[in-house]
């Protein structure tokens, strides 16, 4: 890098001066350069959008766009003296106004004075306005007048990080355009550019680092490169990137996530020791951990996980292998221990205590066994207990009545019925029928599982023609996964299937302790495990097998365990 002139920060040496250059606003871009070209320029634009995604480098370059000696070009020049002067802010046709610091109803109106007479050596005057959401009332009302009847040789440019504080009178003046958040890949490619041209040596997880602390933001990605390059110089590792970032390291998350489903405390708590000697903020470093938990889980639960994240190929690469030998559940269930301590760590006085607590929570979670595969295991026990082979001191067993109906209940074709029904997702009966939640349930199972797995954990709280209304848990993860518009759309569309006819389907938090709630399908299936435990140990221990060897053996039974 050059030290004979003054130093220029990258996200001025690098601002976009033309529409091909804006990276990640593509779309913006080409409506733009099509009303150019068809001649259709509205008077008034307004751009909204995250910070540094932008938005006032599209309003210069539109504006030398429209006052280009070439004539209006759908790309300026960048050559011409109106384009130099507007490129170095000394045009005197073009008005760059901050709204936060000119927003009185005085600074508008001498706008409007002044903007009556022609431009003095180009085809328009551009008044462009950032952050236009901070004038006052008055000024917006001032300015309403001039927006309704604009001046033929003058077009406003607004931008703005928050278009839902304009006052609808405005918006309605103006052609909007909604700049996204640059995706993590585009902002690592113009970062390897900016390198290049810069003869930097650094790597792609170091870039990866450095895209990732910009958030979205092109300009705050490029001051993060600029704050790394300023102690590196030419070369940059990648440990000196995270530390000048205070980042966390994406090896030290796939190694502390490795050892939680190890079951590895060690391994953990040895992980947290290397976050806090760093010097990482724990907050950060938790919602990190929840970011590559969501990631995790993501992959897991859809088939193109690459069209949902916005991480790089080796980083999907390398989560691929990290979660082949976990399940969505396994993930989602500690997701929720680390989102949690999140929320309890902005008032914590022993934040790594709390994240340590978290972290030992889940990897010391007991594993889950599927209901399915328990209650198939019982059945097993069962059936040992009743065929135990012959023996000479076994006696006679007289089928009383209690035993007729166990007997019946284990009728082949009862047996098979109750088995439906688990696997359904709906309780085993004798019967072998379900009931109208558990076959609604059953039904979304057979299209979604993941759908259906939330559904479980609500309590049907009404089911009748066009409405189900569903409770969860208030706080519970599940009720925050039922929420979300999409799942609610989702579960909508599968009951008017389900009823044939339009069904709305509501969704409700059920607060602690509040009476008269139906069990959810998760607790009922639990409940009746529990239940058909306590029954087969009861059996066990009045079984004439067991009887005769307490008696031989002057033993007692302690417990009764399925295998």
């Amino acid at each position: 890098m050059s030290n004979g002139m003054q130093y220029q920060v990258l996200a001025l040496k690098y601002r976009p001066q033309r529409f091909s250059e804006l990276v990640g606003q593509e779309h913006v871009s080409r409506t733009l350069q099509n009303a150019i070209n068809s001649g259709r320029i509205a008077h008034a634009f307004l751009f909204t959008g995250a910070r540094g995604v932008g938005k006032t480098s599209t309003a210069r370059i539109m504006a030398k766009t429209l006052n280009c000696a070439v004539g209006v070009t759908p790309e300026p020049c960048n050559e011409c003296p109106q384009c130099i002067e507007i490129t170095k802010g000394t045009s005197t046709d073009v008005f760059e106004i901050d709204g936060a610091s000119n927003n009185g109803v005085d600074d508008v109106r001498d706008l409007r004075d002044n903007i009556k007479y022609l431009p003095s050596h180009s085809r328009y005057r551009i008044i462009i306005i950032d952050e236009v959401h901070m004038l006052s009332t008055n000024a917006f009302n001032a300015l309403l007048k001039t927006l309704e009847e604009p001046p033929e040789h003058v077009k406003f440019i607004f931008a703005t990080t928050e278009p839902h504080k304009l006052p609808v009178t405005i918006l309605s003046r103006c052609q909007r355009f909604d700049f996204k958040r640059v995706t993590l890949t585009k902002i690592i490619g113009r970062l390897r550019e900016i390198a290049v041209q810069e003869k930097v040596t650094i790597s792609d997880p170091a870039l990866a680092l450095i895209a990732r602390k910009g958030d979205g933001s092109m300009r705050d990605s490029l001051t993060a490169f600029d704050q790394v390059l300023a102690f590196c110089s030419d070369t940059v590792s990648d440990e000196d990137v995270a530390t000048l970032l205070g980042t966390i390291d994406r090896r030290l998350l796939a190694e502390i996530s490795a050892a939680v489903f190890e079951g590895n405390s060690q391994g953990v708590l040895a992980g947290i020791k290397q976050v806090d000697l760093v010097g990482y903020n724990m907050r950060q470093f938790c919602q990190e951990l929840i970011e590559h938990f969501r990631n995790l889980l993501v992959i897991r639960s859809v088939k193109k996980p690459e069209e949902i994240l916005d991480i790089t190929a080796a980083e999907l690469d390398e989560l691929h292998k990290q979660s082949l030998h976990v399940t969505a559940l396994d993930v989602q269930r500690r997701l929720t221990l680390f989102i949690k301590a999140e929320s309890e760590l902005a008032y914590a006085s022993f934040p790594r205590l709390i994240v340590e607590m978290a972290l030992l929570k889940a990897t010391l979670l007991a594993p889950l066994v599927p209901i399915q595969e328990l209650i198939e295991k019982i059945k097993l026990l069962e059936t040992a207990a009743v065929h135990t082979p012959s023996l000479p001191w076994e006696t006679t067993r007289v089928a009383s009545g209690a035993a007729k109906q166990e007997v019946e209940f284990h009728n082949p074709v009862n047996a098979h019925l109750a088995r439906h029904d688990v696997e359904a997702g709906v309780a085993p009966k004798t019967t072998g029928s379900q009931t109208d939640w558990g076959r609604f349930v059953a039904f979304v199972n057979g299209k979604d599982l993941q759908h259906g797995s939330v559904l479980e954990h609500g309590s049907p709280l009404k089911q009748e023609p066009g409405v189900i209304e569903i409770g969860f848990p208030a706080g519970s993860y599940y009720l925050t996964a039922a929420q979300d518009a999409e799942f609610i759309a989702d579960v909508q569309r599968l009951a008017c299937a389900f009823a044939g006819g339009n069904t709305v389907i509501r969704i409700k938090p059920i607060e602690a302790g509040f009476a008269d709630v139906p069990l959810s399908l998760a607790e009922k299936k639990k409940s009746d495990s529990e239940q058909l435990l306590e029954e087969l140990k009861l059996e066990v221990e009045n079984h004439p097998v067991t009887k005769e060897a307490e008696r031989v053996f002057g033993c007692t039974v302690t417990d009764v365990q399925s295998f």
